[in-house]
This record gives structure tokens, C-alpha cells and sequence, in this order.
């Protein structure tokens, strides 16, 4: 179980590392995407890192929600 919930949280780590990526890589070497306000005013870097701290809730939520449910038959490890 507990290698099943390690694999799990490696894939939404990855998951988040892309989106947190792309943001680094943005800031980096197009700044002046950054600096666009698609939003009244708001600009894209602000709007992004606030979707930053919401896909880390949503990735949490969904982390627990995976290593909550049961495991189904045939797929239960044995402890060593």
C-alpha cells in the first residue's frame, strides 16, 4: 500500500513540476508574456501563480482521495 501511494504522489509531484515549470520557463524567457493583463488589469504572472497555489490544493485533495480508496482485489501487495 504504501509503494501504491509513493507512485501516486511521484505522478502528481510531476503533474505539479510541469505547471511549475512552465512558469519558471515563462518568467525566464518571456517576460513580457508575463506582464500581459488578459483580466482588467491583472497581470498573466499573477494570475498564474494564484493557479499555482489552486492546482496544489486541487493535486493535495485528489493525492488523498487516491490513497484513501481501497485497493481492488488481486492488486494488494504483500508486506515483506
Amino acid at each position: 500500500m504504501q509503494a501504491r501511494n509513493a507512485r501516486i504522489g511521484l505522478r502528481l509531484f510531476a503533474v505539479y513540476l510541469l505547471f511549475y515549470s512552465g512558469f519558471v520557463l515563462l518568467n525566464a524567457f518571456s517576460p513580457d508574456t508575463m506582464r500581459a493583463t488578459p483580466i482588467e488589469g491583472i497581470n498573466l504572472a499573477l494570475i498564474y501563480g494564484f493557479g499555482l497555489i489552486v492546482a496544489a490544493f486541487v493535486l493535495a485533495i485528489l493525492y488523498g482521495f487516491l490513497c484513501r480508496s481501497e485497493v481492488p482485489n488481486g492488486e494488494e501487495e504483500v508486506q515483506k
